[in-house]
């Protein structure tokens, strides 16, 4: 087989993959996903005997599946808390005193350091401070806050006292917090006065309070006084506290409370097609089990050592990642407030290189953002990076290999990963034991019963596209939907009876590598042959006259389908006929001349969602016209404003 990169022996031998096969007794990596598929209770006990994974009373029974599948129970009868495993187990050992983060803001002059002890010290005021408000085990309370060390606080002060994390975009409107405080039944929201975007004051609390005046059941607002913007921040006597109030009489040390492994810990909602937003839930143990320990710091090969930097908004699972990761392994975290190309475009890597980043997650949005820069990368010291890892959408080859030459310096890996809100980890994952090619993944994540078929649930060949399918449970899936089992049903098991259908196309190539296409709902069907947008958009990226792309179908009564691009041209490049004419020919050139556009539209942006994934069924609806779902975890709803704009104009 051929491959762009092959691990070094010393990687290989110095992994946490290669020393948890050790411990297992397993040769290779495939003995040891068979035997983990086969008995996914023995993989988990292996896995938090290897990690650690900490109890305050010992599980009973690893796995009870008396109710099926899709109710699997695990660790039955112990008790943990996230709190115990990524803070208190480190009471006592050097991490204690060592740095756990790093926080820099849109100036790069404002900066802040907080040891693991200073930390967990402002985690316990907090807690102690939402204790003396009443609220406690199995309370919902919101996060609605920027990229603050607060941030961090507030998500394991939350879980400290035995509530349940609701993570909000800190870029929504009042239209989606509303819905999901209600959804979701919070009591409180903890949030910011403001933060900085793009050099402006952005108001937090008086969005919030838009929202809140259709929120009967929130009886407390904690807000953090962001300093240096100048924003009016109203206080509602009886309901708003201001954090410095309460934290200042605060106890600094209190016990963290003991939950059940199957408590709710994070309630975290992704859109759904149609309909309100789905709550996924997350306990205790299946995060940890699943991405922390499993994902990560087994296959991914996170070490103590490892400083994390994965710039991202609380609102998406990355923000539960930032959390978790790094503190349960006593590495640290960087965080940074506002976006990566400002007030300078080269931002993101300045801030790799000033803090000696060592392990970076990315997804594809933010490398192609950043590419149209041009190769300003390549000034910046990079060289404390040990590995990369990718998530949130599929690659296209361009911004792959752009990533791999520039950042990567085609010596380190890059772990892509994907699985999603509702699986709570990964499905397919990269190693840092296994060669890569553009836009793969290395293998099925452990113990997912990750297969590929056709609509009757038959395994596809390699080679053939297919449904990305789950045949077992696993620790980190969502317990059901919240205050919607019925729902998580229809949406997972029930398209092909007995498996968990994910929505994704994917493919085992002949290179013995996974790739994922796209959403299976936003495939195109032309002349009967169906198509991920990802192979077309990457012919388009790769002509070096775009920034963006979106394909996606609409119907046409011959072929099937038509295609529409929605496309955002690099810097420079002019919006005419030309362009559109070249586009088109790359697209005949690498396809075949029944993938000739119907239509490509020259755009400013593309609609996206809070972790920057395009929504093209938005833009499939808005060409359609027709009502496009559910649009509470739009980010830009201007860019759907703009694109009808232009349809209307032609």
């Amino acid at each position: 087989m051929s491959y762009l990169w092959t691990p070094p022996p010393e990687l290989v031998e110095q992994s946490n993959l290669t020393a948890f096969l050790r411990a297992t007794g397993q040769p290779d990596y495939g003995a040891l996903a068979a035997k983990a598929d086969a008995d996914p209770a023995w993989l988990m006990a292996e896995v938090f005997r290897f990690c650690d994974v900490r109890f305050y009373r010992q599980y009973d029974q690893m796995l009870d599946l008396s109710r099926g599948q899709p109710w699997a129970r695990w660790c039955v009868g112990g008790t943990t808390n996230i709190v115990l495993n990524c803070l208190d187990k480190h009471r006592g050992t050097p991490v204690w005193d060592q740095t756990f983060l790093v926080w820099e803001g849109e100036d790069s002059n404002e900066q802040r350091s907080l040891t693991y002890a200073a930390f967990a010290a402002e985690v316990d005021r907090l807690a102690s401070a939402l204790r003396k408000l009443g609220l406690g085990r199995g309370d919902v309370v919101a996060i609605y806050m920027p990229n603050l060390p607060e941030t961090f606080v507030t998500f394991f002060a939350i879980l400290k006292i035995g509530a349940i994390v609701m993570p909000l975009f800190s870029g929504f409107g009042p239209s989606p917090i509303e819905a999901r405080l209600n959804h979701g039944g919070a009591k409180a929201v903890i949030t910011a006065s403001g933060t900085w975007r793009r050099g402006t004051a952005a108001p937090l609390k008086p969005v919030l309070d838009v929202a809140l005046e259709s929120v009967p059941g929130v009886r407390h607002v904690i807000v953090v006084e962001r300093d240096g913007l100048d924003i009016e921040t109203p206080m509602r006597r009886g309901r708003d506290l201001w954090w410095h109030d309460i934290v200042s009489t605060a106890e600094s040390d209190i016990a963290t409370v003991e939950m059940q492994t199957e408590d709710p810990a994070i309630l975290l909602y992704t859109s759904g097609t149609t309909g309100e937003p789905k709550g996924c839930v997350w306990t205790h143990i299946g995060f940890i089990g699943t991405m922390v320990t499993r994902d990560i710091i087994i296959c991914g090969d996170f070490k103590a050592s490892d400083r994390f930097f994965f710039l991202s908004d609380m609102g998406w699972m990355v923000g539960a990642m930032c959390a978790c990761i790094p503190s349960f392994a006593g590495g640290s975290l960087l965080i940074a407030e506002g976006t990566p190309d400002y007030p300078e475009t080269g931002r993101f890597w300045r801030l790799i290189a000033d803090h000696r980043v060592t392990y970076l997650g990315v997804s594809p949005t933010i490398v192609r953002s950043l590419m149209r820069y041009g190769d300003e990368v390549d000034k910046y010291d990079l060289s404390s990076l040990r590995i990369t890892a990718s998530g949130g959408e599929a690659w296209t080859e361009t911004p792959w290999t752009w990533f791999f030459e520039h950042v990567c310096k085609k010596a380190i890996p890059i772990i892509n990963i994907s699985g999603g809100t509702e699986i709570g980890g990964c499905i397919f994952t990269g190693t840092s034991n296994h060669p890569m090619n553009p836009c793969a993944f290395s293998r099925p994540a452990l113990g997912m019963g990750a297969d590929i078929v056709d609509m009757s649930g038959k395994r596809v060949a390699d080679g053939e596209v297919g449904e990305l399918v789950l045949r077992h449970s696993s620790i980190g899936l969502t317990k059901s939907l919240w205050k919607a089992d019925a729902r998580y049903l229809e949406s997972y098991w029930s398209t092909i009876p007995g498996l968990w259908v994910h929505g994704d196309f994917a493919m085992r190539g002949h290179d013995g590598l996974y790739y994922i296409l796209g959403r299976s709902d936003d495939t195109i069907k032309i002349s009967g042959k169906r198509t991920g947008p990802a192979e077309l958009e990457g012919i388009l990226i790769g002509t070096g006259k775009l920034a963006e792309v979106a394909v996606f179908g609409i119907p046409h009564p011959v072929k099937g389908s038509a295609i529409v691009c929605a496309c955002v041209p690099m810097p420079g490049i002019a919006g005419t006929n030309g362009l559109a004419d070249e586009l088109a020919a790359a697209l005949v050139r690498g396809m075949g001349a029944s993938y000739r556009p119907e239509r490509i539209v020259l755009v400013d942006d593309l609609p996206r969602t809070r972790n920057m994934k395009i929504m093209r069924r938005v833009l499939r609806a808005v060409f359609e016209n027709k009502d496009p779902g559910d649009l509470s975890a739009l980010a830009n709803p201007e860019a759907i404003a703009q694109i009808r704009q232009q349809l209307a104009a032609s």
